[in-house]
């Protein structure tokens, strides 16, 4: 399969939550191996449009098409439930915000990555423990911790874990839901490394949804800013950065320079 044509369409979605509008007629493609940042203030439509993209809500309007291993177009609303879960356990990952609610915080950390082998047909129990203690290494976690539980880490560590969770499969596409909210200043620099590095090594696509213009420099080629539901600015990241067309994009940059 080449990569001259996107691995994701999404044209026309909306959202809306009785009167109250999530997102609006948004409408972008996603290549492979590019990195696209949401960005935009809280409320601004930013998660529930990632949650729509990813299957994770439903929309009012709009479709989602993914282009499968096989070259194929899927429309990720008429595959069947089983369908769509097998694609989040093999081709997809989503990093949450909170590492919780991605990891199973009562197995062990060589567990919580071994799952994912197992849901792509690894059952050889060698196999699967050395690849996580190899993931481990990659996330900067220490082999001796690979039979401690994730309640016993700290936050950075568990975020790296979670990352390691999606990441061992080699998934095409991972959406992120503000990687490195809640992370001290130091914690969130690691990271963001961390993760522009296994990014750019693996080729893999990615959807970042943040607040954080930093966060969107360092990731991401693209960005689309969001406000009040609606796509307002879409460009490379250093253009729209360096020369926002939009008044809320250039409201949004000044107030980061005045910090």
């Amino acid at each position: 399969m080449t990569d001259d044509m996107p691995l994701l369409r999404v044209a026309a979605l909306s959202k809306s939550y009785g009167s109250r509008v999530g997102c609006a007629d948004v409408s972008f493609d996603l290549w492979p191996g590019e990195v696209l940042a949401v960005v935009g203030e809280s409320g601004s439509g930013k998660t529930t449009l990632l949650n729509c993209v990813s299957t994770r809500l439903m929309p009012t309007a709009g479709t989602v098409s993914y282009r499968a291993r096989d070259g194929e177009w899927r429309d990720l609303y008429r595959m069947s439930e089983a369908e769509r879960r097998f694609l989040m356990r093999t081709d997809w990952g989503f990093v949450h915000q909170n590492p919780a609610d991605g990891l199973r915080m009562t197995v062990s950390a060589g567990a919580n990555v071994g799952e994912r082998l197992m849901a792509v047909g690894d059952r050889h129990y060698g196999n699967i423990r050395a690849t996580a203690v190899d993931w481990l290494g990659r996330v900067e976690i220490a082999e001796d911790r690979v039979d401690d539980q994730p309640r016993a880490f700290s936050g950075g560590m568990r975020q790296r874990l979670q990352i390691a969770r999606n990441l061992v499969t080699h998934p095409r596409l991972v959406f992120m839901d503000e990687p490195t909210g809640g992370l001290d200043v130091s914690v969130q620099a690691r990271l963001l490394d961390l993760l522009r590095g296994l990014v750019a090594d693996l080729g893999l696509a990615a959807i970042v949804v943040t607040h954080d213009l930093a966060v969107a420099r360092l990731l991401s080629h693209r960005m689309m800013v969001m406000k009040d539901g609606k796509v307002v600015e879409h460009g490379l990241t250093d253009r729209v950065l360096d020369d926002p067309q939009a008044p809320y994009t250039q409201l949004l940059v000044s107030s980061i320079l005045q910090v």
